[in-house]
């Protein structure tokens, strides 16, 4: 059995984080007007830099699952897999929300819009996974000027995409293979990342610079178009901007070339596997106990500057222990 690379694994763990930290931080940059302006400021940098999350969990699957040659019966369990988890998370957000939140959703909309958010996740990952032995006969056969030529096109497409989303419009029709959607972009761009991780002409210097000017760029932008609104501005922060593509590339490529892997200990190394066998599990139940929070406190309540880090701490601390427990019951792995 091949050994896991645990660059990877730390890049999943640091990205279960940053995902409770976005939702966290979204609920006071949403508040906007409502609390300071260093509230403010503070909420949207932890939520900018945090950013990187969902595009690395996508070029992580990309990463580790593109370049192997799979039988369909084992592509057909981790589709099920995934399947089972938005029916089984679908249900518990309904009921949830109607006997929690106190809120009504239609059940004929399942099939287009998610019980909850954050649940769009399993959207988008499943079809990638229902085509997923296609991409791998795609990847297993290309030339590597076929590969480059390709990573053109597709860069190409989903900018468009993106800019074209900046006026509410979408392209007539979606280029095949990724759609109007940025997400089968960033797996396919973190298999060729980790392919090619030696051969890419970026010094790791050069990959905290490109990342942190992104970022900056990214805030700045945001701070200019919310002041110039009064509202929260939310279409820099999509996962389709440039701006936040080349970061999520940069800090992608830094991690799987750094050393981190070689100076674990065992026991480090023994706790990564465990949280990292709980990240999916924690990102699909962490929302129950923010919502909780949510019911209870409004952003104005309590300082961002207190709330953000130690809630996010919170959530992933209690979000760890439920998944935790939740998986040494006989079903709880099928769902986590």
């Amino acid at each position: 059995m091949k050994e896991k690379d645990y660059n990877l694994e730390i890049i999943r763990v640091i990205s279960f984080l940053s995902v409770i930290i976005i939702h966290v931080a979204n609920y006071y940059c949403r508040a906007f007007g409502q609390i300071s302006q260093s509230e403010y400021g503070f909420s949207l940098l932890l939520n900018t830099l945090a950013r990187i999350s969902v595009p690395c969990f996508f070029m992580i699957s990309g990463a580790l699952l593109l370049g192997r040659n799979e039988p369909l019966k084992k592509h057909f369990k981790r589709w099920k897999r995934f399947v089972t988890a938005l029916v089984i998370w679908s249900i518990i957000y309904y009921l949830w929300a109607i006997f929690y939140l106190k809120e009504s959703y239609n059940l004929l909309e399942i099939f287009y819009r998610p019980v909850t958010e954050h649940l769009w996740y399993l959207y988008a990952i499943i079809p990638i996974y229902l085509v997923l032995p296609f991409l791998q006969v795609m990847c297993n056969h290309m030339t590597p000027k076929i590969e480059q030529a390709f990573l053109i096109i597709i860069t190409i497409a989903v900018i468009c995409n993106y800019i074209l989303s900046l006026n509410d419009a979408s392209a007539y029709y979606g280029l095949p293979l990724i759609g109007d959607r940025v997400y089968t972009y960033y797996f396919l761009i973190g298999y060729y990342l980790y392919k090619y991780k030696k051969q890419i002409p970026i010094t790791q210097n050069k990959a905290i610079i490109i990342y942190g000017l992104s970022m900056i760029a990214t805030i700045v932008w945001t701070i200019t178009m919310t002041y110039s609104s009064n509202v929260h501005y939310e279409q820099s922060l999509e996962y389709g901007n440039p701006l936040i593509i080349l970061s999520s590339v940069a800090f992608f490529l830094l991690m799987i070339r750094s050393k981190l892997k070689d100076k674990i200990s065992d026991k480090i190394k023994n706790l990564i596997n465990v949280l990292g066998s709980c990240s999916f599990g924690i990102y699909l139940i962490h929302i129950l106990f923010l919502d909780i929070y949510k019911n209870h406190l409004a952003p104005s309540d309590l300082s961002a500057w207190l709330i953000v880090p130690g809630l996010t701490i919170g959530i992933a601390t209690i979000s760890f222990i439920s998944i935790w427990l939740l998986r040494h019951l006989p079903f709880g792995k099928k769902i986590t």
